[in-house]
C-alpha cells in the first residue's frame, strides 16, 4: 500500500475514535476485526478524500442504527413460502469460492422478475445476504485462508434480459444505492455472461457514464464464459448457468443442489436455518409475519442519469 494511502487510513481512523458510542457498536459489526480494510474501501469509494470518506462512513452507521441493521439477521421472512417466492423471483446465490478464497455470488439479472413480493421484502432479503455475507462468509473466509478476505466475486447472467426490465429498474437502483452507500467496494470483480444484444446495445452508452474505479471491475465474457472463469476457480464454484458450453441458462435446475438460487441450495438453507436460530437466541416471542421496513434512499446524481440512459436506449 502506498504511504499516501497509508496516512489516509490513519487519518480517517483518528476520526473514527472519536465517534459516539451507539455508532461504534454497529462499526464493529461492519468491520469485523479488519478495521484498515474497511476504511481503505470507504476511502476507494470517496477517491481518498478522507473528509469525504468520513462523512460516508458516518452516514453509513446512522442508517444502520435507525434501521437496526444488527438485527436483520433475526429477522426471517415467514412463512417459508413466501421466502421461497422471493427466491424464485429474486435470482442469487453462492456457487462457491475463487482459488484466492472469493466468495462467487451468481445473479440472475435477467430473469428475476421481483413480482412474487413487495418491495420491502427484497430489499430485506438483498440486505441480509449482505450481511450474512460480511459477518458470516467473508470472516470464516479469512479463517480459512489466514489472511483477511473482505471482498467478492460477482457473475451476472443477462439471460432473458428483455424490454420488461424496464419495471425492474427502480427497485434495482435502490438496491444498488443501498450497496453503494453502506456496503461500498465489496465487489472484487463483476463478471457478466450470456449477454443478449440488448445488453450490448446498452453497455456501450452507459460504460462512459461509470466512473473509471467501477469500468475497470466490470468484465464482459463471452457466451456463458465458462473458460475465462475456469481460470479463477474451479468447476464445482461455477454457477449453474456457467457450466455448459456456449451460452444460455436458466431459472431452475432439477437439482435444488445444483441451481445456487434455490432455496433448496445449501447456501439459503444455510442462511435461513441461521437466520432463524437468530431470532430465537434473540427473543422467546414469537417470530412476526411482514416484511421489516427500511428507508430507501434517493438515487445519486450519476445513477439517475444512467438510469435514464438506460430506459432510453431499451426504448430504442
Amino acid at each position: 500500500m502506498e504511504v499516501r494511502s497509508e496516512e489516509a487510513i490513519r487519518q480517517l481512523q483518528a476520526l473514527m475514535d472519536h465517534v459516539e458510542e451507539r455508532l461504534m457498536c454497529t462499526f464493529q459489526n461492519v468491520h469485523q476485526g479488519y478495521l484498515a480494510e474497511t476504511l481503505e474501501r470507504f476511502l476507494k469509494a470517496r477517491d481518498w478524500n478522507v473528509s469525504k470518506a468520513y462523512n460516508m462512513l458516518l452516514d453509513c452507521l446512522n442508517w444502520r442504527v435507525d434501521n437496526e441493521i444488527d438485527m436483520m439477521l433475526t429477522k426471517p421472512i415467514i412463512p417459508v413460502d413466501v421466502y421461497r417466492a422471493v427466491r424464485d423471483s429474486q435470482l442469487i446465490g453462492l456457487s462457491g469460492y475463487s482459488r484466492e478464497g472469493l466468495p462467487v455470488f451468481a445473479i440472475g439479472v435477467g430473469l428475476s422478475t421481483f413480482d412474487k413480493a413487495s418491495v420491502n421484502y427484497y430489499v430485506q432479503s438483498h440486505i441480509q445476504i449482505n450481511e450474512y455475507r460480511d459477518r458470516v462468509i467473508l470472516p470464516s473466509a479469512s479463517k480459512k485462508y489466514g489472511r483477511p478476505i473482505t471482498t467478492c466475486v460477482k457473475v451476472l447472467d443477462m439471460t432473458g434480459l428483455k424490454l420488461s426490465s424496464l419495471s425492474q429498474i427502480k427497485l434495482l437502483t435502490i438496491i444498488s444505492t443501498i450497496d453503494d452507500l453502506n456496503y461500498p467496494e465489496k465487489t472484487n470483480t463483476y463478471f457478466i455472461v450470456n449477454a443478449p444484444y440488448i445488453f450490448s446495445s446498452c453497455w456501450k452508452v452507459v460504460k462512459p457514464l461509470l466512473q473509471e474505479r467501477t469500468r475497470k471491475k466490470i468484465q464482459v465474457l463471452s457466451g456463458s464464459g465458462r473458460d475465462e472463469l475456469l481460470k479463477i476457480m474451479d468447476y464445482s464454484s461455477l454457477p449453474h448457468f456457467c457450466k455448459r458450453e456456449g451460452s444460455g441458462s436458466s431459472r431452475h435446475s432439477s437439482d435444488g443442489d445444483e441451481n445456487c438460487y434455490s432455496l433448496d441450495h445449501p447456501f439459503h438453507q444455510q442462511l435461513y436455518n441461521y437466520i432463524k436460530q437468530q431470532a430465537v437466541q434473540e427473543s422467546s416471542r414469537p417470530i412476526k409475519q411482514g416484511s421489516v421496513h427500511v428507508s430507501l434512499p434517493e438515487p445519486p446524481a450519476d445513477g439517475a442519469e444512467i438510469v435514464k440512459t438506460i430506459e432510453l436506449e431499451l426504448h430504442k
